[in-house]
């Protein structure tokens, strides 16, 4: 079963909002077998969105449609599917019931212009909208079942959930394949290299497609499969990526998708231990990063963004002299700083950052792209130097704070390198 996406609205073609509605659907047809093919987009003009709804239904089997079921003029897409299938729009019964009930709920009264969203094509299947005032629906067009959704992201994705994947599989029958995939996080190898010593996997497992993706500064390596059978097909992508995982060794952040500051976080919890930061380049970026994932109040203590030489000294205990002899940008000022944010928050482990961000600031002993790195264990520390060749300031913090967290990560899983 072939499906195309169309998102429709003058907002998504002209690139003021950004189409994330059909990333999340070509996702989820995906997931239950569906193969979509093409992704396409137009604005609220009548005549144009008629004809490419015309066009979409000699191509594929199912297309899902997302915007234009509003209250206002712009509004045209069951306006648009009724003529291109050729039928009559009218008022229904249980679509006004629904966009009735939405407001009865909030206890405020329904303007007429909310009953222009109960018209659609004779005929058409309902498909209620629980969250919103706009109801959905499904009507065939050239052959194609397309299914309309509402714009707003949260009513679409619980309508997508209820309504068109039960019935996609519905059609699908005991045909339908399942698609799977699998992602492994890595950080420390270019993409180049991580697609190099991957590239042997869809030999080794017959059915699997490798596909990398650069979530700077991660990169992802994807398996993709399908399979008529889903514990069949849940098996041969374990296989594939545990393949994968003895090819990339070390550099494997998780095998299951994850985010490094995810993986951190459960590490520490799991080892019952706590962690505090010294931030100076990366200005409270790994801060924000571990924070973002819940629960990180039961490991994460404190951050303290010691930019100046003076914070680092009053904040952290930095000896001066180290300052005055090796500047902030020095393995040695690192480590202390990692010590001093350990001591001020009692915690299990420090981690601090001084590097150079850029554009400007560097030397020809310290140039734009120098990171720093300070780790303190109950029993030792150390300070690292390291250099990537970025030219953008928030390129080299990103890589700066994620390079930080991997010795951490390392650390924690007593791979470290000292």
């Amino acid at each position: 079963m072939k499906a195309e996406i169309l998102a429709t609205g003058d907002e998504i073609r002209s690139g003021t909002l950004v189409d994330s509605n059909s990333a999340h659907i070509s996702e989820k047809l995906e997931e239950n077998g569906v193969e979509v093919v093409r992704h396409t987009c137009v604005g609220d003009d009548l005549s144009m969105l008629t004809s490419t709804l015309r066009e979409i239904g000699q191509r594929v089997n199912v297309c899902v449609v997302t915007g234009g079921l509003g209250p206002t003029t712009d509004d045209r897409s069951a306006e648009a599917a009724a003529k291109a299938a050729g039928l009559e729009l009218v008022e229904n019964e249980e679509a006004l019931a629904n966009v009735e009930s939405f407001f009865k709920k909030f206890k405020r009264p329904m303007t007429e212009s909310n009953r222009k969203q109960a018209f659609l094509p004779v005929g058409a299947k309902i498909l209620f909208n629980p969250v919103g005032t706009a109801p959905g629906f499904a009507v065939s067009i050239k052959g194609c079942r397309f299914f309309f959704l509402p714009g707003v992201p949260y009513e679409m994705k619980r309508m997508l959930a209820d309504h068109v994947i039960p019935d996609l599989l519905a059609i699908q029958g005991d045909a339908a394949l399942h698609s799977r995939v699998k992602t492994i996080t890595t950080f420390g190898l270019p993409e180049s290299l991580a697609g190099e010593k991957s590239a042997g996997v869809e030999a080794a497992f017959p059915g699997v497609q490798l596909g990398l993706r650069a979530n700077f500064p991660q990169i992802q390596v994807k398996l993709y499969g399908r399979d008529s059978d889903a514990r069949r097909l849940e098996e041969r992508l374990d296989e594939a990526g545990r393949w994968i995982v003895e090819k990339l060794g070390k550099h494997v952040v998780s095998q299951n998708g994850e985010t490094m500051q995810a993986v951190i976080g459960q590490m520490l919890l799991t080892q019952s231990a706590t962690l505090a930061l010294a931030e100076s380049c990366t200005g409270g970026l790994m801060a924000n990063w571990l924070t973002h994932v819940a629960g990180s109040s039961g490991y994460f203590l404190f951050s303290g963004v010691t930019y100046s030489n003076r914070a680092k000294i009053d904040v952290l205990g930095v000896d001066p002299n180290t300052l005055e002899e090796h500047g902030a940008v020095h393995e040695e000022t690192a480590r202390q700083m990692a010590e001093g944010a350990r001591k001020v928050a009692g915690a299990t482990y420090g981690l601090s950052t001084s590097g150079i961000a850029g554009p400007d600031g560097g030397s020809e002993d310290k140039p734009v792209g120098t990171v720093c790195i300070g780790f303190a264990a109950p029993d030792r520390s150390y300070g690292r130097r390291l250099f990537f060749p970025f030219g953008k300031r928030l390129m080299n913090k990103k890589i700066f704070a994620m390079a930080a967290l991997d010795i951490l990560r390392k650390e924690l899983m007593g791979i470290g390198e000292p």
